[in-house]
């Protein structure tokens, strides 16, 4: 019999580096990692496939998902626009006896890490600090210099729930985080 998989959380402020160390995670084959697909009422884009990319949902299916209390964690990002993670994806990874990988916001992270204790690792990647992580975000050349300072005002905010993960993980040296979050994932699935 396989043995039934856990749960894997990563958050981080943005720009500091939680994708890059989550792709290099899941490269990790030992680690079982399998991404959760996420909701969204958002439309379909381009050749997006419902299942693949998203969990494509109307507001209604959403909203009936909430009421049913079928999500471990949601947020309306923007008006009506909402993301969220479904239980039912969860379980669908944790049978195959993989590790569900989710890549969530912090305040969400906290919410899933809450109702699934000890069945969850919730590990918190930073920046050495406020001034790097502005550097890497101006680095990017993706956000305005506004987008910059909401993301860093944001970033802060974050940044005070930090010690109510698991784990923080500080990304200076980009390979020396990947050890470290893939030693604290290994010890946890063991």
């Amino acid at each position: 019999m396989k043995k039934q998989g856990k749960l894997i959380i990563i958050t981080a402020p943005s720009g500091s580096g939680k994708s890059t160390i989550i792709n290099r995670l899941i490269q990790d084959d030992n680690l079982r990692l399998q991404f959760s697909v996420s909701a969204t009422t958002r439309p379909r884009r381009g050749d997006e496939q419902h299942g693949k990319e998203y969990y494509f949902l109307t507001l209604d299916e959403f909203n009936k998902a909430i009421e049913n209390d079928e999500l471990v964690e949601y947020q309306e990002v923007y008006p009506g626009r909402f993301y969220g993670t479904l239980k039912s994806e969860i379980k669908r990874i944790n049978k195959l006896g993989n590790n569900a990988m989710l890549d969530i916001d912090v305040l969400g992270a906290l919410n899933v890490k809450k109702l699934y204790g000890d069945h969850a690792l919730a590990i918190f990647i930073k920046a050495p600090s406020i001034e790097v992580l502005r550097e890497r975000l101006v680095k990017r050349g993706t956000d305005s210099p506004e987008d910059i300072e909401n993301r860093i005002n944001k970033a802060e905010f974050e940044l005070k729930f930090a010690t109510q993960f698991d784990h923080i993980v500080v990304n200076d040296i980009l390979d020396d985080a990947v050890n470290q979050a893939h030693q604290l994932i290994t010890e946890f699935i063991k």
